[in-house]
């Protein structure tokens, strides 16, 4: 039997003051709804976009268990841009396995990005990182990606984290847990980069949200292991009519300072 932590939920008035003052705050699926405007009949439609996930083919350890799409936004006082689509790049020191690396991923599908569901969370999201940060709302531009994962156990050990635990290099993370199946394990832990003071909990509410403050706190997920009886036989896995357990996540990261690239290298005499 493995353990299950209740999330420590706050009321959505209250998450830009906990996020100044722990951290971290964390939302239910039922405020989240509340707190963006977005219907549930909208949600569940975005929900099933993360049914048609390309494979991630830049997985350093080897494994097949990720599958994700990836498109970045400008978000401003002007409204809500797609940007033009880009690699997703982070420094080795914020992702030690995969950091240095322009990973090119196909974009989110016109089927998530014309729902009604999605511009609703970026605005929402868009205020609150105002709100945390002092940004004057007619002055701030948000640079924003995000990332639809499936993470799934088909081949058995599925790890939401690979790089273990870490930093975006952004100024504010939020995890929405979209859905699990047939699925055990997939806790998270945040941790204070300053201190050794953490948490631990397991997302499971459909839509239900971590909020980050990537400047103070690490995060990471534990690996998902399939809850199927016998699902690790090989028999079972060379099926493809088997179901397999999976862990669907929305992640947004959100800067101020434009998109995160390699550094272009000086120019002029030396």
């Amino acid at each position: 039997m493995s353990s299950v932590f209740t999330p420590p939920y706050c009321a959505p008035e209250a998450a830009a003051a906990q996020l100044r003052q722990r951290g971290f705050a964390l939302l239910s699926g039922a405020d989240v709804s509340d707190w963006s405007g977005a219907s549930t009949e909208s949600l569940m439609q975005l929900a099933a976009s993360w049914d048609d996930l390309p494979p991630d083919a830049y997985l350093l350890d080897g494994g097949r268990y990720r599958f994700r799409r990836h498109s970045c936004f400008e978000w401003s006082s002007e409204g809500l841009r797609l940007a033009p689509h880009r690699a997703h790049w982070q420094p080795v020191q914020y992702n030690a396995l995969h950091g240095g690396l322009e990973r090119w991923f196909d974009p989110l599908q016109p089927q998530a990005l014309e729902n009604p569901a999605l511009e609703q969370l970026l605005g929402s999201m868009g205020a609150l990182c105002n709100d945390v940060f002092g940004q004057p709302p007619e002055a701030a531009c948000w640079f924003v990606e995000a990332h639809q994962f499936r993470i799934d156990t088909k081949h058995g050990i599925g790890r939401p984290t690979p790089e273990g635990a870490h930093r975006d290099g952004v100024d504010l993370v939020a995890v929405f847990m979209v859905g699990r199946n047939a699925i055990k394990g997939g806790e998270t832990r945040i941790f204070e980069a300053a201190s050794s003071a953490g948490q631990r909990f397991t997302l499971s509410e459909p839509w239900s949200v971590l909020l980050l403050d990537d400047a103070r706190m690490v995060h990471e997920t534990t690996p998902i292991q399939p809850d199927t009886p016998g699902h690790d036989d090989e028999s079972t896995k060379a099926d493809p009519n088997h179901p397999s357990g999976y862990r669907d996540t929305l992640v947004l990261t959100w800067r101020r300072r434009g998109f995160q690239g390699p550094l272009q290298p000086a120019t002029g005499e030396s």
